[in-house]
């Protein structure tokens, strides 16, 4: 098993020979465009290559090309959380200042508003969700202590990321 911070081409090392697709870069800028790439396009996180997607919204149990796990990812309600803090505030100031400005019949805002808000805030909720699922991965982020928990639970002996 080689040493998982050993830097080969600006890449991480795998962990093991069952890892070879893991191409995670070493730099933070590098790591930066790798999760908003991996997330907006939804591509696996560790390879690049294969879906991170079932559906819409629904993320695949594992890699179809590395088979990278996804039980780490949870999201929860972050991509929500995200598309209404920068996305639907900003729309709801716009509604208001057409209502204040323009003092519309309902209707139009039923035309023009309503549609707006709703596309802005589904739209973006894959590529958000995508993002966060690909920083978790890349990051290794994972609650505080339950390392050991999360070996055992999952039958797993090592005591890193289980990826």
């Amino acid at each position: 098993m080689s040493n998982w911070l050993s830097l080969t081409n600006d890449y991480l090392s795998p962990m093991t020979d069952d890892h070879r697709h893991d191409r995670v870069p070493a730099t933070a800028d590098e790591r930066f465009r790798w999760i908003l790439r991996c997330g907006w396009k939804g591509l696996c996180p560790r390879c690049g290559q294969g879906r991170m997607f079932r559906s819409w919204l629904k993320i695949v149990d594992r890699c179809d090309v590395c088979d990278l796990d996804y039980r780490f990812a949870a999201p929860d309600d972050g991509p929500a959380f995200f598309s209404l803090c920068i996305i639907a505030l900003p729309l709801i100031f716009l509604v208001v200042w057409i209502e204040v400005a323009f003092d519309p019949p309902g209707w139009v805002h039923l035309i023009t508003s309503l549609p707006v808000m709703v596309a802005g805030t589904l739209l973006p909720l894959r590529p958000i969700k995508g993002w966060l699922v690909a920083s978790q991965f890349v990051n290794r982020a994972q609650e505080a202590g339950t390392q050991g928990l999360w070996s055992k639970l999952h039958g797993t002996e090592r005591g890193d990321f289980d990826q």
